[in-house]
């Protein structure tokens, strides 16, 4: 997740999601991941007390803030690279079983009140965001 100023995601060249300041979560599902991991790190990312307060301090949360989220399905977050020069991405779920994960993430953001622009699951995506600090964080 990057905390941004604006970000926005393009399939064949048309932007498909938009987001102004907020944050650009990339998602990637593994082999095991649940319903209740989705839900959790919907929370965790909404809650999650990474804006500054008037003194420039961590203390607002993006709920706090009003800011949007730009939700990216991306496979290649759980690549292994332990072996060789190619990495092996056995440990992502396979399709069938990562999109209905990720689009839980994305309802559990809206049902938590946040405004969530997505990517295109699947799709060969181009993302684009200014990282606001920069701040990035690995959930």
């Amino acid at each position: 997740m990057q905390r941004v100023s604006e970000a926005r995601v393009r399939v064949d060249g048309r932007v498909v999601g938009e987001v102004g300041a907020g944050l650009c979560m990339l998602v990637g599902v593994a082999r095991g991941d649940g319903e209740e991991e989705a839900a959790r790190l919907a929370g965790k990312l909404a809650r999650l007390r990474i804006f500054p307060d008037e003194d420039g301090r961590f203390d607002r949360s993006l709920l706090d803030t009003g800011g949007g989220a730009l939700v990216v399905s991306q496979f290649t977050l759980l690549a292994d690279t332990a072996k060789g020069n190619r990495p092996s991405f056995t440990e992502a779920a396979p399709p069938e079983e990562a999109e209905p994960l990720y689009e839980r993430v994305c309802a559990e953001l809206r049902a938590l009140g946040v405004t969530v622009a997505q990517g295109v699951f699947g799709a060969r995506m181009a993302v684009e965001l200014v990282n606001d600090g920069p701040v990035t964080i690995v959930l």
